[in-house]
């Protein structure tokens, strides 16, 4: 085994909570816990991160979802109305496992009530080697600005679709302004492929589209494969 692989274990926080003898409120919340020979030191402060801020979210967001899920049990009850319980489940995927180089991104799921629940995406990418972020920046060579290069690139991915998907277009009409209205340059994660940016939810799409992701690849003219060891 070489002696900078990163390991990754999986952690989990997970309760039925219950009101009046019924369960409103479920939730899952995983999250990584990272291992390696030479890296620990730093991976310990990743973790720490991680383990925090998973605790932290079940001791705030959560006891606040179930507050709410109280209020809406009481009302469904005095009217007779369906008990529907509030659902949470946080998942993570290890995109990028490398060269010192840890990318990952976390899908929060809320149900609470209504057609359907919301998903959110957050990301990081982390060099492990000092334990700090890489920013987008950081992956690409040019010296012009990094934001309208990686619209640019998605406006062009999307006009391309627009020419061949012209009954099934899953994107919003006005999706040049979207992109650029909406575009964070913190949401994106690596693969082998390259980088992938995306949006959330309802930015420049419709819900069925979900979360819409694009990829510029790794070469010449695009985004560099980072290495720090």
């Amino acid at each position: 085994m070489p002696r900078n692989r990163v390991l990754v274990y999986d952690k989990v926080l997970e309760q039925d909570m219950y009101y009046k003898g019924v369960v409103i409120l479920s939730y899952t919340v995983r999250y990584p816990c990272f291992s390696s020979y030479c890296y620990q030191t730093t991976l310990d402060k990743i973790n720490h991160y991680y383990r925090t801020e998973s605790y932290m979210y079940v001791k705030t967001n959560i006891r606040k979802l179930f507050q709410t899920a109280m209020v809406e049990y009481e009302y469904a009850v005095a009217n007779d109305f369906p008990v529907r319980p509030f659902d949470v489940v946080t998942v993570y995927d290890v995109t990028y496992n490398k060269d010192c180089v840890l990318s990952l991104y976390f899908d929060r799921y809320e149900y609470t009530g209504g057609a359907h629940g919301i998903t959110s995406r957050t990301s990081d990418t982390w060099n492990i080697a000092h334990s700090t972020l890489i920013g987008l920046k950081e992956l690409f060579l040019i010296q012009d600005d990094v934001n309208a290069f990686v619209t640019d690139a998605i406006d062009e991915q999307i006009d391309h679709l627009a020419m061949t998907e012209v009954e099934a277009f899953p994107y919003f009409e006005n999706y040049e302004a979207l992109v650029k209205e909406n575009f964070k340059r913190n949401n994106f994660y690596l693969n082998s492929r390259g980088v992938m940016v995306y949006f959330q939810q309802y930015e420049i799409a419709p819900y069925a589209t979900g979360i819409p992701e694009f990829l510029l690849p790794y070469g010449i003219g695009g985004p560099i494969r980072p290495r720090y060891c």
